[in-house]
């Protein structure tokens, strides 16, 4: 099966495509739209939520890619954390549940994000989203896909005021130095927040400090292989990873909007 060569990544792509379809099958049993979940709910510190189904999630996709690729390190929401991950060319970096809390609320919007990272970029993304149907999917340099349709940013962007999702204190910044914008609700899945400025529903995705790797990492390449940019807001890009996986304040946007937004985010 699949070596550490990045040759492979073509032929892994269809097994995680499958290895996220069936995560998402085992968490829908625990899923009650617009109710409680039937999962067991605890919490890790005194406000990070985490399910049964956050569990069960984790040890079926740990098991599952490790197989796939057992050269590879493995860095999780919901695993403990294993230095070792850092002597690896290639890490799985994974978020069995991005946004536990609406998954646990009944809110549809949270999704299984798995990336494969090299060297500390990602090289190839997957993000479900079961409660939509809508399965988004890049490899580095081969393009980017929801449900089989290729995703492509326009070069020319729309008519303005663009339309933003976030936390209200950034929106309230780019707002103030960038003019009116259409303020759509917070997107409370991060890895759905970016996917959604790669398929072109949301223009400018805005994300608070602490960000962990397996918040964005899978949706940071959906975004650039549809022609966005996912930067911190120095303009920098994020190196995944790291001893501390965790990163700044963040913008998603298209490329050609990259300048004048950030621009905006810095006055």
């Amino acid at each position: 099966m699949p070596s550490s060569s990045p040759l492979s990544i073509p032929s892994l792509a269809p097994a995680v495509r499958e290895a996220a379809r069936r995560a998402g099958d085992l968490a829908l049993p625990y899923f009650r739209s617009g109710a409680q979940t039937a999962a067991k709910l605890w919490y890790k510190g005194q406000s990070s939520p985490v399910t049964e189904a956050d569990i069960a999630l984790d040890t079926f996709l740990k098991g599952h890619l490790s197989g796939l690729f057992p050269a590879a390190g493995w860095l999780s929401e919901e695993t403990a954390d294993d230095p070792a991950r850092l002597e690896k060319s290639h890490v799985w970096i994974v978020d069995p549940i991005d946004g536990t809390r609406a998954f646990a609320s009944g809110h549809p919007d949270w999704a299984v994000s798995i990336a494969l990272v090299r060297d500390g970029k990602p090289v190839l993304g997957v993000l479900y989203a079961p409660a939509h149907e809508r399965l988004y999917e890049a490899r580095l340099g081969e393009g980017a896909w929801c449900n089989g349709e290729r995703l492509q940013l326009p070069a020319a962007g729309r008519v303005p005021p663009p339309r933003v999702a976030g936390p209200k204190p950034l929106v309230d910044r780019l707002e103030r130095h960038m003019g009116p914008v259409e303020r759509l609700p917070k997107v409370p899945s991060l890895a759905l927040r970016l996917a959604r400025v790669a398929d072109g529903s949301i223009d400018v995705g805005l994300v608070s400090a602490h960000a962990q790797d397996w918040d964005i990492a899978a949706a940071d390449l959906i975004l650039q292989e549809a022609g966005g940019r996912l930067t911190e807001l120095d303009g920098s890009t994020a190196t995944y990873n790291s001893p501390h996986p965790v990163h700044g304040e963040m913008i998603a946007v298209a490329s050609q909007l990259h300048p004048r937004a950030i621009g905006a985010m810095r006055a």
